[in-house]
Order: C-alpha cells, then structure tokens, then sequence
C-alpha cells in the first residue's frame, strides 16, 4: 500500500519510476515476443497470414507491409473476444477519447509514465473499434465519422497535456507545431478525397506512426530523468521533448507532402516543371544570400545598423546578383522581355526586402531570439512562400499559370468544386 501511496503523491524512488514506467513496455515486448514465435510456426505450417486490410493499404508510411500483417495477426485475439462479447465499437471510441484525455491531464501534472501510457491504450482501442465494428456488421458512415473526429480530439489532449507542462519552456513550440501539423495532416486527405483524388496511404508521418512516437517517448522519457535527475521535482523530459519536436517536423512534412500530391493530381497543367528551375533557383539564392549576409553583417557590425535596416539593405544588394543569375541560368528566359522581367523582379525584390525586414522586426519581439537566427529563418520563409512562386510564375514564367482544378477529376459532390468551404 505504501508503494501505491507514493506513486499517488509522486513521492516513488527513482528505481521505483523506472520500473512504472518501463513494466508496461516489457509486458508489450514479451506478448511480442511470444507472438512473434506463435506467428512464425504458424507460418511455416500453413503459409504467410494475410490480412485483407493490411492488403488494402498503400506503401505509405513507415511500417512494412510484413509488420502490419504480423500486428494484425497480433491483436486479433482482442477485436475478435470484444466482438464475442458484443462490445459496441461506438463506446470503444469514447472510452479512446476518456483514456487520451485522462493522459492530458496527467502529463501537464508532470505524470509523463502513466500520460504515455494511456496514449497508447488509447491508440490500440482507435485500431480495435474499426476491426469490432466490421466484425460485427456495425460499421456505418456515421460511426466512421464520430471516429474521425474524435481521433483529433486524442491527439489534442496529449499535446494540449505536453504544451501546459512545458509553458515555460522552448518545448512548447515544438508542441504547438506537433498540434497544428496533426490536425493539418488528416485535413489535407480529407479536401483531396472530397475532390475525388485518391489519397490512401500518402506520407510517411500517419497517424499509427505518431502515436508511437509520441505515446513512448512520452511514456518511457521518466526512465532518463530518474537516471540523470531523480531528485528534480520537474525534470525537463528530454525523451519526449524530442519526440514531439520529431513530431512537429515530420507531422509539417508529411502535411505538405500530401499537398503537393494533391495538386499535382488535381492540377491540369502546371506552371512548369521544377526539376531544374528549383534546384537552380537554391543555388542562386544561396549565392546571393551569402552576399546579402555579408553586407547586413558590415552594416551591422561596422555601421551599428539596426537589423531590420540591415536587412532591407542586404535584400536589395542581393537581388542584383539573383536577377542576372536566375534570368540567364536558372529559368533560362533569356529570350523573355528584359524590361518586365526587370519591373517584375523589382517588384519581388521590393516586397521581399519589407517581409524580410518585417519579418525579423517580428521575430526580435522574442526575448531569446537571436538576430541572425531571425534572419534565416525569415529568409527561408520568405522564399518558399513568396520568392520562388513569384519568380517562376510571374518573373520568368514561359507561360500563363492555371490553378484550375482538372474538370476530368469526378468529384464526390458538385459543391465541393468550391474549394474555399471548409
């Protein structure tokens, strides 16, 4: 009773946090194991187990087409005895969305073992509900819908959880980041399968990959904090702060991976091919980068500039070198009209200088911020969603631009051509 008591208080010894957080993982990792040999013998007498989801699925994301196999072959005990004994699929869901949520709850008190944890349960029951559910001839729209949802809903609360924990610390970036990358992820699946592209399987970071990333790095980071720090009362987690920090990269990426498929299936023609213009378009502002580096850091250091000033300066000096490079080498438009793309260019280079200067004005309003962290990370978002379209669209573009969506493309629904309803 008195180890149930201290676990409780959060008063346990630091051998005792190691051995709450790492029983669950050893008890997963021996019905693993056990499972593993069942799975080979099996094999080996009577052939290779298919499933016909895991069949249905596409090559995305991390795992193999064998290991989801084998993980279907594991938890079918369970959907099949919840299936036996007539559990709705609906209240496995709920009670999903209870567990993640009680897992918020207990990582902003600091309780990462248990939040993990019950993070993953939570993920194991979204994997069970669809199985019960087809099993039992009770899948329906409504409950794929109510899963969906509330699938947002238990992503959110570990993260909302992990983002009160680290309020105060550079960790909530990452977890705000992770936050709004989850919810972007499935968004994108679901605007191209409104519009009648077929989105199965697109990206690396789905949602089983996240919830075992985030759910054990969560959950076994107090076994590095009881080792290098048992008697801090708030460790920092460095376990799962990198875990969430891996999230909010990958989560972005695989966003913005599953948004360029989108257009380039939905897209009838495009502007013009990238393969070479891209590539060529990063040397070039590398180049004129280091140069427009070069002059913000005189200005600074031997004229005492502020930084925003400096930055505008540096722009200007920098796009001298980008214009004459990208019109002769990297889009190749010689032969365009010299005097517009010139306007043109100076327009880019005019808009640019003041995002980049705002930018960095906005970004030195941080009290840790440095000004040349600032102006990278101003530089590079400036480019992507300004710079580059521009220049290959508007500057050196060979042609006129559609975004028209491929009327060839059947839409699920006539009112989903209007794009901009959410």
């Amino acid at each position: 009773m008195s180890v149930l008591s201290d676990w409780f208080t959060g008063s346990l010894s630091a051998a005792l946090r190691i051995w709450t957080a790492a029983a669950p993982a050893l008890l997963l990792i021996a019905y693993a194991l056990i499972g593993l040999a069942a799975y080979v013998v099996r094999t080996l007498a009577w052939g290779r187990f298919h499933d016909e989801e895991a069949d249905g699925r596409g090559l995305g994301g991390l795992t193999t087409a064998r290991a989801r196999h084998f993980f279907a072959w594991l938890m079918r005990p369970l959907w099949q005895g919840l299936a036996a004994a007539g559990v709705p699929p609906n209240a496995i869901t709920t009670l999903a969305v209870g567990l993640a949520a009680g897992g918020g709850v207990a990582i902003a008190a600091g309780r990462f073992a248990l939040g993990g944890w019950l993070y993953v349960s939570a993920g194991a029951l979204d994997y069970l509900d669809g199985r019960v559910a087809r099993a039992t001839g009770q899948a329906s729209p409504s409950g794929a819908a109510l899963d969906s949802v509330l699938d947002r809903y238990c992503e959110s609360a570990v993260l909302v959880g992990l983002a009160w924990y680290y309020r105060e610390s550079w960790v909530l970036l990452p977890c705000l980041l992770a936050l709004t990358g989850s919810l972007f992820v499935p968004y994108v699946r679901a605007r191209g399968e409104a519009l009648g592209a077929t989105m199965k399987d697109v990206g690396f970071m789905q949602r089983p990959e996240r919830i075992l990333v985030l759910g054990l790095s969560v959950a076994l980071s107090p076994i590095l904090e009881a080792i290098i720090s048992p008697e801090d009362p708030r460790p920092p987690h460095w376990i799962a702060a990198a875990g969430v920090t891996l999230i909010a990269l990958t989560s972005h990426a695989t966003a913005f991976q599953r948004l360029a498929f989108l257009v380039r299936a939905l897209s009838g023609s495009l502007p013009r091919d990238d393969r070479r213009s891209l590539p060529r378009t990063i040397a070039v502002s590398a180049l004129a980068t280091a140069l427009d580096f070069a002059v913000v850091q005189m200005l600074m250091i031997g004229t005492g500039a502020p930084p925003p000033l400096a930055t505008g300066v540096g722009c200007v000096a920098g796009g001298i070198v980008a214009f004459t490079l990208s019109r002769v080498w990297a889009f190749e438009a010689e032969a365009g009209p010299r005097g517009s793309q010139a306007m043109r260019f100076l327009f880019v280079s005019g808009s640019s200088a003041a995002l980049n200067a705002g930018g960095v004005a906005v970004l030195l309003f941080l009290p840790a911020m440095n000004d040349r962290l600032a102006w990278v990370l101003t530089r590079l978002v400036v480019f992507v969603t300004w710079n580059y379209p521009l220049l290959r669209d508007h500057v050196f573009a060979l042609g006129p631009a559609t975004n028209d969506v491929n009327d060839d493309v059947p839409l699920s629904d006539p009112r989903e051509r209007d794009v901009s309803r959410a």
